[in-house]
């Protein structure tokens, strides 16, 4: 088991920092024993991408405490964007995941001591297996502080450990509001009151920075197998214009932290001039998601998985290697719907039934890359499920993934 963790990071953790605009970032720190060198970040349109960072040392080791396991990561964190000149000051936006989302007080008191002024938005999830046990954190960063300011949630009580939304000059980050009452903590029993409590917490977070929820260009649905994904959708759908709505990756994970069952975080662009919806012309509109969405010169593209599209449409393949395929043609097809490519993805999120087909979908995935890959971030959200068609041949999802894009983006050497 070791050894299968060890490849998954040495072959899907293999990225060169690549940016049409800026110099290479500088070496990291010495990899672990077995994993291959790699670019600590990615700059693009103003913004500074890193890698999912997990806990391990320079000289290879992990921490035995988890209190040092999530500093040791925030370290890795500091030094990927270090590698831009940038300090924790410039973090805007992370994304924790965690094994054991039990241990949510400590990942806190952590927090709190690293970023003592304005701390960044954040969202935290727990999840099945990480390629580094127990804890990994991506994070985005701007490189002008102008205009970087936190937002607080009305009606909540101030947590020094993360900003309920943090703006930057042009986008709103959103952390994590849970369907729970924000002053009391409490979680209705009832899923839509759930789904309903964390869609206006949301809101709120919008309204307090002088947004509607007409300015998400991005979110991240995350809920537990306590709630339906149908009565998800319902409520969600009416938040939003039909065939106007943001970007989505829809995940469901293994835990929420205070025993919540659903969490949504996701990226709002300040001007709605600077917003625009596309999808592919063979695709007809939905009332949940948009294939992508652009915020400027960004685009934020939904979590795709191998299904076939069309009448008879689904997922037919039942091998990771071929639903791969599938995905990295299903999201190249949005990308080129915004005359875009994947020479301009900077940032990749990943998500495997089996963290231990990271090399399966490594192998595909790399081939569609000319040059340098993006930033990526891998995890598996929840146990494996079995491997067998239904009735009609649909296989599950062993695989899906979701992009960010910048306009102007383009190789600038060789891949690892």
């Amino acid at each position: 088991m070791k050894f299968a963790l060890l490849l998954v990071a040495c072959l899907l953790c293999a990225v060169v920092s690549w940016q049409a605009q800026s110099r290479p970032a500088g070496p990291q720190s010495a990899p672990s024993s077995g994993e291959a060198m790699r670019s600590p970040a990615i700059e693009a349109g103003g913004y500074i991408y890193a890698s999912g960072q997990g806990p391990r040392r320079p000289d290879g080791s992990i921490p035995a405490k988890f209190g040092d396991q999530v500093r040791q990561a925030l370290e890795n964190v500091r030094s990927a964007i270090g590698s831009k000149g940038l300090t924790m000051d410039h973090v805007v936006y992370v994304h924790v995941y965690l094994e054991d989302t039990d241990r949510y007080s400590e990942l806190n008191e952590v927090f709190a001591d690293y970023f003592l002024k304005d701390p960044p938005a954040r969202a935290v999830l727990g999840v099945a297996r990480l390629p580094e046990s127990p804890v990994q954190i991506t994070a985005v960063a701007v490189r002008d502080l102008n205009g970087k300011q936190p937002v607080l949630e009305p009606n909540s009580p101030p947590n020094k450990a993360y900003s309920p939304g943090l703006l930057t000059h042009d986008r709103l980050f959103v952390s994590t509001m849970p369907g729970s009452d924000p002053a009391s903590g409490n979680v209705p029993q009832d899923p839509a009151s759930q789904v309903n409590l964390a869609l206006d917490r949301m809101k709120s977070v919008l309204q307090a920075a002088g947004l509607t929820m007409a300015h998400m260009v991005f979110v991240n649905p995350y809920l537990t197998s306590e709630v339906p994904m149908r009565i998800m959708n319902q409520q969600y759908a009416q938040q939003f214009e039909f065939g106007n709505t943001p970007g989505r990756a829809t995940i469901e994970v293994s835990s929420l932290p205070q025993g919540a069952h659903i969490a949504y975080t996701g990226v709002a662009v300040r001007d709605l001039r600077q917003r625009r919806a596309l999808r592919p012309k063979n695709m007809p509109p939905s009332p949940t998601a948009s294939p992508c969405v652009f915020a400027g010169d960004t685009l934020y593209c939904s979590a795709k998985s191998g299904f076939i599209p069309g009448p008879n449409g689904g997922v037919y393949a039942g091998t990771t290697l071929d639903q791969t395929r599938q995905t990295m043609r299903n999201l190249l097809d949005n990308l080129e719907e915004a005359d875009m490519n994947y020479s301009q993805v900077v940032s990749t999120t990943i998500y495997l039934d089996d963290v231990s087909d990271g090399p399966l979908f490594a192998k595909v995935y790399k081939k569609f890359f000319s040059g340098s890959l993006p930033m990526e971030t891998v995890l598996q959200q929840i146990k494996s499920t079995e491997r067998k068609p239904d009735a009609e041949g649909h296989y599950p999802d062993l695989e899906q993934m979701s992009l960010i894009a910048v306009r102007g983006q383009r190789d600038s050497g060789p891949r690892p």
